[in-house]
């Protein structure tokens, strides 16, 4: 499946392996990833299309906002995040 905005994320490669994260934006080759905690919506990470692993595409108010390009906080993203590591587990 193809990674488009708004898409749940998990890193495969780097410091950062294992975590989830938001796609903020996508070029096909590389996405911008934020979680809104070490990656912020101001400054998110570059990060090669082949080191991330599609999650899940959500319905939420979160994955809403970020698809339609409304403003979303960074402790938006935070808690979303939990959740979504929570249904997880």
């Amino acid at each position: 499946m193809e990674i488009e905005r708004a898409d749940v994320v998990r890193s495969l490669a780097g410091r950062d392996a294992g975590e989830l994260f938001y796609v903020s934006s996508t070029d096909g080759v590389y996405a911008q990833i934020v979680n809104g905690r070490d990656r912020r919506l101001e400054k998110p990470k570059k990060k090669k299309l082949r080191h991330l692993e599609f999650v899940r595409r959500g319905d939420d108010r979160t994955d809403q906002k970020l698809r339609s390009g409304e403003k979303v906080t960074n402790s938006e993203l935070r808690r979303a995040l939990a959740e979504r590591a929570g249904e997880e587990q």
